[in-house]
């Protein structure tokens, strides 16, 4: 095997000096990754005044941060921050790149692969170290790149064995975040930046943001229907057990298409990965995509009239019967014992 880096890279992402949640989640996952392997692991923080993000950075692994800060950077832009990264990861060649499957993440991870000849897989769910035979050829600490395939009926493990860099976006939530218990003394290598004529190609105008209303990540209690449910009138009774409970309504792609909830309230792999308490599946099949996004939960409840459904795989407690049978009688008793 060719003899290739040992570093793990993160680019962070900040939007007006916060930091996005998925690249501490990278974080995390590149510092696991890079003791599977010997290696080191490092952030790339570009933009204005985002000094303090770098230090942040070593509290959830990092042994390096290339620092790169210009007033042109403040926000994201396409050329430069595509052009900065390509250059870096041409120069050092790092053995991964992680990037959030986040908008900008989307953006600008294509970019850096397709000019500097990496492999990229998009929205992983899981990634791995393992040593490799493919095609009768032995590889040695390889990436693997785990996501669902094939409209999710299988879930396919990608390799990327004879490029120097592999690349990889995650979404937000799929990955555990938690702060090193022994963070390395903070190295922090600013790199100037030198602007090019074709940054300037595109600027900012105007930006408009709204912030979703709906915060599925931070409750601790999740109601989710699926199309089984059948119809929006019959998610009142979601949102009843939710509001008892303290929690949140959610729905499968499925529930969402068909109009009974909101896009921004829908789970799974084209939509937002929880980690709750409890996750109460209701008339939910148990798709790939949909178990991708929540398989991680504390404690799962599935009702479902269908005995061989998929979720039951996953679920701690198994309910076979009519969700509208079976809610009301939730409802009933968590409205007696709440008096």
């Amino acid at each position: 095997m060719k003899n290739f880096s040992n570093e793990v890279w993160v680019f962070i992402e900040q939007r007006n000096n916060k930091p996005a949640d998925v690249s501490f989640e990278l974080l995390s996952k590149g510092r696991k990754l890079a003791d599977n392997f010997g290696g080191v692991l490092k952030s790339v923080v570009i933009g204005n005044g985002v000094i303090d993000i770098a230090k942040e950075t070593f509290k959830y692994g990092a042994n390096e941060t290339y620092l790169i800060e210009h007033p042109e950077l403040l926000n994201y832009r396409t050329l430069p921050y595509a052009r900065i990264i390509n250059e870096l990861v041409l120069k050092q060649k790092p053995r991964i790149m992680l990037f959030g499957a986040t908008v900008i993440g989307r953006d600008l991870a294509p970019r850096v692969a397709s000019n500097t000849r990496s492999g990229l897989t998009a929205d992983c769910t899981e990634l791995k170290i393992s040593d490799v035979n493919y095609i009768g050829q032995n590889y040695e600490k390889l990436l693997l790149q785990i996501r669902p395939a094939f409209g999710g009926n299988i879930i396919a493990t990608i390799i990327s064995p004879d490029v120097p860099v592999q690349m990889a976006t995650v979404r937000e939530g799929v990955m555990e975040k938690h702060l090193y218990d022994k963070p390395f003394k903070e190295k922090i290598t600013k790199i100037e930046y030198v602007p090019s004529d074709s940054d300037f190609l595109m600027k900012i105008v105007e930006q408009f943001r709204e912030e979703s209303k709906v915060n599925l990540k931070s409750a601790p209690i999740i109601v989710s229907g699926g199309y089984g449910v059948g119809s929006k009138g019959n998610f009142k009774l979601l949102y009843e057990l939710a509001h008892l409970l303290g929690g949140e309504v959610a729905g499968s792609r499925a529930a969402v298409d068909a109009g009974f909830v909101p896009h921004e309230r829908q789970v799974g792999q084209t939509g937002v990965t929880v980690r709750p308490k409890l996750y109460i599946a209701v008339g939910i099949s148990g798709a790939i995509q949909h178990r991708a996004g929540m398989q991680e939960s504390n404690k799962i409840i599935a009702i479902n009239k269908d005995p061989n459904a998929p979720i039951f795989d996953i679920s701690h407690y198994n309910i076979v019967g009519d969700a509208l049978d079976v809610i009301p009688k939730f409802i009933e008793a968590f409205k007696n014992k709440l008096k």
